[in-house]
């Protein structure tokens, strides 16, 4: 299940909201345009292709000295070790559970697991609802590196190497699905979205299914798309220790958000907390914290990447005629368990609230002991800046779940969006997020993901590192119909209005490229035991 929202926007019954709580404007930076809603953008289109490790200090002709850089025009000198073997770091619930709480834990990872047809009547694949449109027939599917709950699965795991599966479910059980260009092997697992509409388009239609009979429904014309630079991409994030999160009360993350604002004004760091505009309270999960709660997250993610309707969204997408076979929503309370009306937690609840048992009682991923290279890895770490907004630790406030209460934890990130400037702007907006604006990406269990960056464009961190950089000086909005793009500007089709912004990790990637060789490589070692 990607972390997302449709159309740019999270809906609450029936409800869209928008908002941000903005503590600090990144300098000079107007929000204008940048914050409007479903507003068609321009930004930098994304190929199928990842770029990996070993470069050992000159990939892509792109410059191999230290130095200053605010384009990202340097490549990382430090070599990337590469995904850390060994047993999958995560998976298992937190230790402190009650043996109700860790059975229910157990159960609804199972349900995780669950793979979805368009009607549950397909051997070894009960589970109801597919499509007509979808991205994925499982959580578990895209879920999965290095163990069920992860990021995208992939060829280069060490624990568990397999090909992208959403090549083989394009021609599933009679399926008739092109495979996009974007869509590879070796790739990640990926969702498209048009900026024309902010908007998730299903890569594939239950066209053609043994258990579709009479659907004809048509895939979207990516091809068409990609010329028109209109597509943007979105990899799976990681729900582990997700629990921890939704247990952090928002005055906590206010108050991390502005301990060190005097040192993050030397460097340019600003952040803004997203916020639902009914009640004001912080929004935190996805790739541009456009999500309130678990619940919400995971119904949003049945019905946009499985397009099963549930009761948090319990309206069919491209529900054209010929292609709804069901009623909904598809996913709801069971009443009525077997023969009873009786059952465990994770019997009578749906599906949507198994998701979000099984990532709010999930552990953390677990890090590896430290090196003394990865040691000296974690104080550059923080040293040149990184650490001050993938915040190590955080505490939750009182929890309802044994064990959780007043329990710090180390997610390193502080949740809340910046800046990135265009070369990762991606063109959307989202609740309050702007269209190159991103939730600080979680680091724990980096160590043994394989892709990186809101799009995978990236198998390697030091590129990973390196793209956090983008052109440009303070944010300046304009507004003129005439107004010409340039490389630094983020446009609006839907207004004339245009906005450019640099990355506020332009400082930090600078002091970065300064280290030596030997020093980044100690900086990628500490994040590959993380």
């Amino acid at each position: 299940m990607n972390e997302q929202s449709s159309h740019g926007l999270t809906w609450v019954a029936g409800v869209a909201w928008t908002g941000a709580v903005i503590f600090a404007a990144a300098p000079g930076c107007s929000q204008g345009a940048g914050s409007q809603e479903g507003t068609d953008l321009s930004s930098e289109n994304v190929t199928g292709a990842t770029t990996s490790g070993g470069r050992g200090g000159s990939s892509g002709g792109r410059g191999s000295s230290g130095g200053s850089s605010s384009g990202g025009s340097t490549t990382s000198l430090g070599t990337d070790p590469g995904p850390r073997a060994g047993a999958a770091g995560a998976g298992g619930s937190i230790t402190t559970l009650d043996s109700d709480e860790t059975a229910f834990f157990t159960a609804a990872r199972t349900v995780f697991a669950e793979v979805d047809s368009v009607s549950g009547t397909l051997s070894g694949e009960t589970g109801a609802g597919l499509g007509p449109t979808f991205n994925g027939n499982a959580c578990s599917m895209c879920h999965a590196q290095p163990a069920m709950g992860g990021s995208s699965p992939g060829k280069s795991s060490p624990q568990n190497p397999i090909a992208n599966p959403q090549v083989a479910l394009a021609t599933l059980d009679g399926a008739k699905n092109t495979v996009p260009s974007f869509i590879t092997a070796t790739g990640p697992v990926r969702e498209a979205r048009f900026k024309s509409d902010g908007g998730v388009h299903g890569l594939y239609t239950i066209q053609g299914r043994t258990d579709a009979t009479g659907c004809t429904l048509a895939q979207p014309d990516f091809a068409t798309a990609l010329s028109d630079n209109n597509v943007i991409f979105r990899i799976p994030t990681p729900v582990f220790g997700l629990g921890l999160v939704e247990a952090t009360p928002d005055a906590t993350l206010q108050a991390n958000l502005t301990s060190n604002q005097s040192a993050n004004a030397a460097l340019g760091i600003a952040g803004v907390l997203n916020t639902i505009g009914n009640d004001g309270t912080v929004t935190r999960f996805g790739w541009k914290a456009q999500n309130k709660s678990l619940v919400i997250f995971a119904g949003e993610a049945y019905n946009v990447e499985q397009g099963v309707s549930n009761e948090v969204f319990d309206n069919e997408r491209s529900a054209v005629a010929g292609c709804v076979f069901n009623s909904s929503p598809e996913d709801a309370t069971n009443i009525d368990v077997g023969e009873g009306t009786t059952g465990t937690a994770s019997q009578i609840s749906s599906d949507v609230i198994n998701f979000a048992a099984f990532m709010r009682l999930s552990a953390p991923a677990a890090p590896a002991t430290l090196s003394s290279a990865a040691q000296t890895g974690e104080n550059l770490f923080t040293s040149v800046g990184c650490g001050n907004c993938h915040s190590a630790s955080l505490t939750t406030g009182k929890s309802r779940f044994t064990g959780m209460s007043n329990l710090a934890y180390h997610p390193y990130s502080d949740f809340a969006l910046h800046h990135m400037g265009t070369n990762l702007a991606d063109g959307i907006s989202q609740g309050g997020a702007g269209p190159d604006q991103f939730r600080t990406a979680p680091l724990w269990g980096v160590g043994q993901r394989l892709f990186f960056l809101h799009d995978g464009r990236a198998s390697d961190l030091g590129m990973a590192i390196e793209a956090h950089a983008s052109p440009g000086a303070a944010c300046v909005t304009s507004s003129g119909a005439n107004v010409a793009d340039s490389a630094d500007t983020v446009a609006s089709s839907s207004s004339s209005s245009r906005q450019a912004c640099a990355s506020e990790a332009n400082a930090v990637i600078q002091k970065y490229n300064a280290l030596s060789a030997s020093q980044q490589t100690e900086i990628l070692d500490f994040l590959r035991a993380l």
